[in-house]
């Protein structure tokens, strides 16, 4: 077979423990799944989960023990970190109840949702998609894949980000609003997942600004830390 053009490589990330790689197909996000982080963007309750998506290419890949490099996007002047548990999709399937989503994970990993948080506000006023906001280049940090046997506790685990040695987010996964096993039955009811899919569970409160120069440390606990400097 003969391509207009050479296809570009597989998007893939790093599994701890395993010379295999995890190829991405798509990235879905999941809005407001922390209460109090909904409470700082003006909303407040039990709403029913919604979700928007990356491109799999927005994902900027940081090995184990290193620092990734993250250009500070164009068009913005408020680029707001997101800290994010990232669940890994090793089996597809649609209508997936909750009592077997989790047969349906793969692994997990740290992973930062960066935003162009003015560029968002303003589509959000205009009434239009917010994918400028949130699919750019390189707005998808990740760290490794641990696979789901090694991560943990993973529903209950320690989450957070600090710039430049500073809290700035701090909670537990254990207040998500919707946990894993629900946000994969919302999400195959909408979708029909595939084996590569990732899913950006949500941020707890706490987001804010980041610039050229900063370094960005994120973790969650069982599963390493997400370093990322703002070049």
């Amino acid at each position: 077979m003969s391509y207009a053009f050479e296809p570009t490589p597989v998007i893939s990330v790093p599994v701890v423990g395993k010379p295999e790689r995890f190829p991405v197909h798509r990235i879905y996000c999941v809005g407001r799944n922390y209460e109090e982080h909904a409470k700082e963007m003006g909303f407040t309750g039990r709403e029913p989960p919604f979700f928007f998506m990356k491109p799999a290419d927005a994902v900027l890949v940081v090995n184990a023990g290193e620092t990734g490099d993250m250009p500070y996007p164009s068009l913005t002047k408020n680029l707001h970190h997101e800290i994010e548990l990232v669940v890994a999709i090793g089996k597809g399937g649609k209508n997936i109840k909750a009592a077997n989503a989790l047969s349906h994970i793969y692994g997990y990993a740290v992973g930062l949702d960066m935003t162009r948080r003015d560029l968002q506000n303003e589509m959000k006023k205009q009434g239009r998609p917010w994918c400028i906001g949130k699919g750019f280049d390189h707005s998808a940090p990740i760290g490794p894949i641990t696979p789901a046997a090694q991560a943990g506790d993973v529903a209950n685990a320690e989450i957070f980000v600090q710039v430049n040695g500073q809290d700035r987010q701090r909670s537990t996964t254990s207040q998500l609003i919707w946990n894993i096993a629900e946000t994969i039955e919302h999400l195959s009811a909408a979708w029909e997942l595939q084996p590569g899919d990732l899913i950006y569970t949500g941020t707890p409160e706490g987001v804010g600004a980041v610039v050229a120069g900063d370094t960005l440390v994120g973790a969650v606990a069982g599963l390493g830390e997400l370093k990322v400097r703002m070049v």
